[in-house]
């Protein structure tokens, strides 16, 4: 095909009704790499935690219950797979449904773990996640309301307004509310003393892919070049 998309020749696209997935060398790079991490992680098991007793020398050691790994192990594929999802589709309204349920499930991997610390801070991260909702919609519905469309592949050819610039930097604001990213990251450290490393993994993995996915977007969107 002879369509370029930020210096990428698009291999191709799959338009499934209303959702269309296109095909470029980085995306389909990020889709494969996500995928074959989330099967990494369906097929592995959970470490063992060794917490050092203060003022002496015994160990704690902090085990996931089978049930517990089994909620868990399912949401960390959920998030893998709404991360593969976002990295191909070629459809601004599809993106942010992937972005709010990767954030959904963030909050799931840790929710079932029994620690104070950590379900306070999933609670402070589930509430920066639902205000980051306004913002996120509202960014991608400011941005169809100035060209007429959602679609990735349409908006490259239209020029950019100020209306599509204040709705990228309210996009950005959304999705780095929703991911948990700089400066929202406070809110989201304490998630991370939990036991259960594969599935805390996925978190990060999917915060970092959307991240970059929300860049080659706002390029898409702006034409800074």
């Amino acid at each position: 095909m002879d369509i370029i998309i930020l210096g990428q020749q698009l291999l191709g696209y799959i338009p499934l009704g209303d959702i269309v997935l296109y095909l470029a060398p980085l995306n389909l790079f990020m889709f494969a790499g996500s995928l074959a991490f989330t099967t990494l992680i369906a097929i592995s098991r959970t470490e063992t935690q060794v917490e050092a007793g203060f003022g002496t020398l015994k160990d704690r050691e902090v085990k996931v219950g089978k049930k517990e790994f089994k909620i868990r192990r399912f949401l960390a594929i959920i998030c893998g797979l709404a991360t593969a999802g976002a990295m191909i589709t070629g459809d601004l309204f599809n993106f942010t449904l992937f972005v709010c349920l990767i954030g959904i499930v963030n909050i799931g991997i840790v929710a079932a773990v029994k620690q104070v610390d950590v379900l306070d801070a999933a609670f402070q991260y589930g509430l920066v996640a639902m205000i980051a909702v306004l913002p996120l919609f509202g960014g991608a519905a400011m941005i169809l309301a100035s060209t007429g469309t959602i679609s990735l592949l349409e908006i490259l050819n239209i020029p950019t307004t100020a209306m599509m610039i204040f709705g990228s930097l309210l996009l950005l604001l959304g999705v780095a509310g929703e991911t948990g990213v700089a400066p929202f990251y406070a809110t989201k450290a304490e998630m991370f003393r939990t036991p259960g490393s594969p599935f805390l993994l996925i978190i990060h993995l999917s915060s970092l892919l959307v991240i970059v996915r929300l860049i080659e977007i706002l390029l898409i969107i702006n034409k800074p070049f």
